[in-house]
């Protein structure tokens, strides 16, 4: 006689009895919803029925990452296994959340106030974009952490310190990366200067580094590292079918990680061959005949591998709760193939995969003008780096043709 009904008996009542019982089936039934497994949701309630047990009568005030650890640690200790405190971790945090009992961790740096008063002053009296706000907050936040670092207070910064910061970091900035950053530090320090919090003259003694038009080659990984890449995900894996047709839009028509994770189902034009892409630079939408193979691609991954869920975006995590990628993890899923590989390259992201698409259609032969336009270029100037590529004879447009990725 089988011993499952029993087994299901005791687990089942293991579940009951543990404490936060209905906090605990509300968040199954939400992973259910989402396209959670039976399998998946029966490793979740057993982690959850330890995490239970674990956890203070207070919970619902907050629970934070020194005591998940705390908790997760007493588990490891009643039962062996290099994975158990991680798999305790990776269920507990998203419960925590789901309920509104996570704390997240706050890290308070010591100029955190005056940069706050910072940002909001680039946001809501200058009226920079968001993109700008984020990017020159970062600039100025590792600027100030170096101050802190290094032992130096604002109001006694001299040019010689100004000197020291960037000689310190020349190593790992180009002259591009410098002068973006010397354009985020003359801000804010004209802004710390308005607010007599430093020096005028600090600003004023910045020297921005020249730089000349084009005066780089774009780097581009070889397309027979392109196809060696593309190769890894021909298999039967959830991963690997969702991942080929990623790197496919990433490679064939040399998208954005950004326009990668914003394509939407209903961008897909199935009956008329198309796919419409919203460019991010040129802040408008864009039409491609869409080639059979990533057709195929995309069809597999819609039709076998994605989950069912609300969300518009095409492409989505494998594992509940199933929300749209990230740009980080499509940077993270192309890093890891060129690393598993051992391709050698300067850059090892989406950007890598676009240049390579963008010195395949130079070397077949198209103008700075076709291949902008396939790139979703705002300006002439942004294609002007390919003009250094050696280009053969041009032809149509009309007659390119990306084939079936069998390119010698």
């Amino acid at each position: 006689m089988s011993k499952k009904p029993a087994l299901a008996k005791v687990e089942g009542s293991r579940h009951r009895e543990a404490p936060f019982l209905q906090e605990r089936e509300r968040y199954l039934r939400h992973c259910a919803e989402l396209g959670a497994t039976p399998g998946s949701l029966c490793i979740k309630r057993n982690e959850l029925i330890w995490v239970a047990r674990l956890l203070p009568a207070t919970a619902s005030q907050g629970v934070d990452v020194s005591l998940l650890h705390e908790i997760a640690r007493k588990r490891a200790s009643m039962h062996t296994g290099v994975t158990m405190e991680y798999r305790m971790i990776a269920a507990a945090r998203p419960w925590l959340r789901f309920l509104g009992w996570w704390r997240e961790p706050i890290i308070v740096l010591p100029f955190q106030g005056h940069l706050d008063r910072y940002v909001k002053w680039m946001r809501d009296e200058r009226g920079f974009t968001p993109s700008t706000v984020a990017q020159w907050q970062s600039r100025t936040t590792q600027f100030l952490q170096w101050c802190v670092d290094t032992d130096r207070r604002l109001e006694d910064l001299q040019p010689d310190d100004i000197d020291a910061y960037f000689i310190q970091n020349a190593s790992r900035w180009g002259r591009i990366s410098m002068k973006g950053v010397m354009g985020a530090l003359r801000i804010y320090l004209r802004y710390s200067a308005m607010q007599g919090l430093c020096d005028s003259r600090l600003a004023a003694a910045l020297r921005t580094p020249r730089v000349y038009t084009q005066e780089s080659l774009p780097y581009a990984p070889r397309w027979t590292d392109v196809q060696r890449i593309l190769a890894t995900t021909a298999t039967d894996k959830p991963a690997d079918i969702r991942n080929r047709a990623i790197l496919m839009l990433l490679s064939i028509y040399g998208m954005r990680r950004g326009e990668v994770v914003a394509l939407r189902l209903d961008q897909v034009n199935w009956a008329g061959r198309t796919l419409h892409v919203f460019r991010l630079k040129r802040r408008q939408p864009q039409v491609y005949p869409l080639l059979p193979t990533v057709a195929e691609a995309l069809a597999s991954y819609i039709d076998t591998v994605r989950p069912p869920a609300s969300a518009p975006q095409i492409f989505l995590g494998l594992h509940a709760p199933h929300r749209p990628l990230t740009p980080q993890a499509v940077f993270d899923l192309v890093n890891d193939r060129f690393k598993a590989l051992g391709i050698e390259a300067k850059h090892r992201g989406p950007h890598a995969l676009r240049h390579a698409c963008a010195a395949r259609l130079v070397d077949q032969g198209l103008s700075l003008k076709e291949i902008g336009d396939h790139l979703g270029h705002h300006s002439a100037s942004a294609t002007m780096t390919y003009a250094k590529v050696d280009m053969r004879a041009l032809r149509e447009v009309g007659d390119f043709d990306l084939g079936d990725l069998s390119w010698n």
